[in-house]
């Protein structure tokens, strides 16, 4: 049912994410692809854009006093579910920085030590999946696993891209998944549901994607004549955390709970094992929080426009013209998608894609009577498929850069058409949307 207190239909009161889109989008093109700067996109402060916005938003409706309009974004921003979000972010910084990376090579090194070389790329696809599971970041684990897909490249004598394009894929399924990562975190927290009501939905769309993309490349790799496997060392002791972490989520402890029994079994095992000193550890959890600096700041600036642009009568608007489009459950369902991916496609930025997108979501899913695991599941597979395949994504430009670094040069669109897993995805999110959502008791 509409509800009686929205507010009149206002597309001027999308202007502020009009701004932001010019600044960032329009100097991001101009400082990648016009002035050739490595990471240009990424050289363009998405804060300060979106501060620009909001000093937009403050400048319309001259007619509500300054002084209402500082009420509403303290509700936006003073939401339970902002608030969490910020606080989960702030812990999954700490994970991050006491585990270190060490733990995830020791994954990748063992399983790529034990199976047959002619079955590297698969396990490149599976350590991959694992990683950025466990990392809970896709950029991350694609620093640090494309270098091995190139070693694995180079002794084997695959295809690079192919090796790279893998890597990418596993990648965005572990960022799709992960209980620490900063796309579920704020998909959830936004439509206000439980992390394992969301996997559990968001694995029956991920995992047959998964499985195909492997049967996919098993059969591209199957006869190729392959030389000498790598040699790697290994300590799977620093892997507990992470599936302390894994299973914690799955069984739905609260996930305060499951983080700080990661950071505590982290913390005794980096220091019993000498992989890090005390002091350094403090040091180390200090950074994570710090890498958590800008997605914080992010939530709260899109927190405080959206409480305006709702306040407007812009949110109504999107609602009016996807209920005008889309007219039933599941059509209600792809334009989330679509809309999450537009926001992707302007920002390059999975979770700012999310976060933007969220309260138009949550208005849709109550029109439509999606339940918010479904919402929030939709909107991190929609967010990752899209980052997934942009050229101009953090994934996509960390990827060619540390390829670069060993010697391997290589552009987006060799990579583009071995990124099996995001298009098999995309398949299985219209499979389940048009086919099996609906099926199942609410």
């Amino acid at each position: 049912m509409q509800k009686e207190n929205v507010k009149k239909e206002n597309w001027k009161a999308l202007l502020p994410i009009g701004v932001f889109l010019i600044l960032y989008l329009g100097l991001g093109i101009l400082f990648e692809y016009v002035l050739k700067i490595p990471m240009g996109f990424y050289n363009i402060p998405i804060v300060v854009s979106f501060l620009v916005a909001l000093l937009v938003a403050f400048i319309q409706n001259p007619k509500l006093k300054f002084d209402n309009k500082l009420e509403i974004i303290a509700k936006g921003v003073g939401d339970k579910n902002i608030i969490t979000m910020v606080l989960i972010f702030m812990v999954a910084g700490i994970f991050v920085g006491v585990v270190g990376r060490s733990s995830a090579e020791s994954v990748a090194y063992f399983l790529l030590s034990i199976i047959p070389p002619q079955f590297a790329v698969i396990v490149l696809f599976i350590v991959s999946c694992f990683v950025s599971i466990a990392m809970g970041t896709s950029v991350g684990t694609i620093t640090l696993i494309t270098p091995i897909a190139i070693a694995v490249s180079n002794a084997s004598g695959f295809n690079p891209a192919l090796c790279v394009g893998t890597v990418m894929g596993g990648a965005m399924f572990g960022d799709n998944l992960s209980f620490i990562s900063d796309t579920t975190i704020a998909a959830c927290n936004g439509q206000g549901c439980e992390m394992k009501d969301k996997f559990r939905t968001n694995l029956w769309i991920a995992l047959p994607a998964a499985i195909v993309t492997a049967i996919l490349i098993a059969v591209m790799t199957l006869g190729t004549e392959v030389n000498d496997s790598l040699k790697l060392e290994y300590n799977l002791i620093q892997v507990i955390p992470y599936v302390l972490v894994l299973i914690g989520g799955i069984i739905g402890i609260n996930v305060f709970v499951v983080l700080l029994i990661g950071i505590t079994s982290g913390s005794i095992i980096m220091l019993a094992t000498g992989a890090t000193e005390a002091t350094a550890l403090l040091s180390n959890m200090g950074s994570g929080v710090s890498g958590m600096y800008e997605t914080i700041m992010v939530t709260i600036l899109v927190s405080s426009i959206c409480a305006l642009i709702r306040e407007y009568g812009g949110f109504f608007a999107i609602l009016n013209f996807i209920k005008r489009v889309f007219k039933n459950e599941k059509g209600g369902q792809l334009g989330i998608g679509l809309l999450v991916g537009a926001m992707d496609i302007a920002t390059a930025n999975n979770t700012v894609a999310i976060v933007m997108a969220n309260p138009i979501a949550k208005e849709i899913s109550e029109e439509y009577d999606i339940t918010p695991q479904t919402t929030a599941s939709i909107l991190d597979t929609f967010s990752c498929l899209f980052q997934g395949i942009i050229p101009y994504g953090a994934q996509m430009l960390v990827a060619i850069s540390a390829a670069a670094e060993l010697g391997c040069e290589l552009s987006a669109f060799q990579i583009m058409p071995n990124l099996f897993y995001p298009f098999m995805l995309f398949i299985s999110c219209m499979i389940t949307i048009f086919f099996v959502s609906g099926k199942k008791t609410k």
